[in-house]
């Protein structure tokens, strides 16, 4: 079956960031290539990291590497791995479609699988070239359904403020026509080839879905988008859509990022607050307003609270001379907090498939180095 029937598939790959290999052991060093290609079976939200008898692990360790100049003959792939037909088939495809192997017929039937390039290392350097080149064409695609309002977006959020990226989860699949579904549309084919749509994509690409009608309203929403917004938009529960933006931001596309569009009510809301609990005076000390607000908007402030009056639109106005570094200061020493929503990265179509294809390529640099000592590696045995 493998042998006879392998054709050269489409690209299509799985690409899991994980951190460098803290030493050179072989057995490690493939387990890490295979986790970050998604060869590995995932287990819940983790890997299974360390099984050197995992058959992709043995095919590559104890075959192609062994014989990257030769290759092996399909023929006895299946009766040395132990593996029925139709698993093995599973492994050379997937290999085959993350263009890590090549096949040839051998003009009996059979193929003879290899490396590409007859080297783990130009097998990578051929990847990443031809992983660039269809991610860029993917994230083109961007710029026709991008319809965001760059005037109402704060792009000058203090560095300490923004979120901690999640490692890179993205898939990458060369375009294709749209399947013969009913409900499924252009960008929701898209997602699924990202990955935005999960392991499953098929049960979310109907158009009306929650992830896409949450992508859609990124594509033209300028303010981050909350959790609570996305709950009153589509009904879903908080942590099904926690899951789905955590997807978002794991292919670099999406951020979490302060609501600064929220600042002056959240200011508002922690001076009425502390002036109920702790009154005028912690306002002036501790709460921050004699080190931050100039004395004018103080008094107009504290008038304001004294008779009942103060009001969000009133707080924007004392506050409009302040930077945002320091409003949100201000809000720390209040004690209040910032509420999180999720947004585009980035102020054009251009600048948010850059961030995409700058996560790609950490990732490929790490690829390039465990390639390369993954090769000494096999040279000491």
């Amino acid at each position: 079956m493998t042998g006879r029937h392998c054709r050269r598939t489409m690209f299509r790959v799985r690409i899991e960031e994980h951190p460098l290999p803290t030493g050179r052991d072989r057995d490690q060093l493939i387990n890490w290539l295979v986790a970050t290609f998604g060869l590995i079976r995932r287990r819940g939200e983790e890997h299974s990291f360390g099984d050197s008898q995992q058959p992709v692990v043995v095919l590559l360790r104890e075959h192609f590497l062994a014989n990257p100049n030769s290759g092996v003959d399909a023929s006895i792939l299946a009766k040395e791995l132990g593996l029925a037909a139709p698993s093995l088939h599973h492994h050379i495809v997937r290999l085959n479609e993350c263009r890590l192997i090549a096949s040839k017929s051998e003009g009996d039937g059979w193929r003879r699988h290899f490396l590409r390039g007859a080297s783990l290392s130009a097998a990578i350097k051929i990847f990443s070239a031809e992983a660039r080149i269809v991610l860029d064409l993917q994230m083109s695609l961007l710029e026709k359904w991008w319809q965001r309002n760059e005037s109402s977006i704060q792009l000058n959020i203090p560095t300490s403020a923004n979120q901690t990226p999640l490692p890179l989860r993205l898939w990458i699949a060369e375009p294709s026509p749209l399947p013969p579904v009913a409900g499924v549309c252009e960008i929701s084919a898209w997602m699924a080839d990202l990955g935005l749509l999960g392991d499953r994509p098929a049960k979310s690409m109907n158009s009306t879905s929650v992830p896409v009608t949450l992508f859609k309203t990124l594509l033209q929403r300028g303010p981050p988008l909350s959790i609570d917004e996305a709950v009153e938009m589509t009904g879903a529960t908080k942590p099904r859509l926690t899951r789905i933006f955590d997807r978002f931001r794991a292919s670099g596309i999406v951020e979490r990022v302060p609501r600064t569009d929220r600042l002056s009510i959240t200011i508002w809301a922690a001076l009425e607050s502390q002036y109920r609990k702790r009154g005028e005076d912690w306002l002036m000390l501790k709460g921050g307003l004699n080190r931050q607000v100039p004395e004018r908007e103080i008094n107009v402030i504290i008038k304001a609270l004294n008779k009942g009056k103060l009001t969000p639109e009133l707080v924007e106005k004392s506050l409009s001379e302040l930077e945002l570094k320091q409003q949100m200061l201000l809000l720390n020493l209040l004690g209040g907090r910032l509420p999180l929503g999720y947004r585009l990265v980035g102020t054009s179509p251009l600048i948010c498939a850059e961030s995409c294809k700058s996560r790609l390529d950490r990732v490929l640099r790490r690829l390039r180095r465990v390639a390369e000592q993954l090769e000494e590696s096999m040279e000491k045995v």
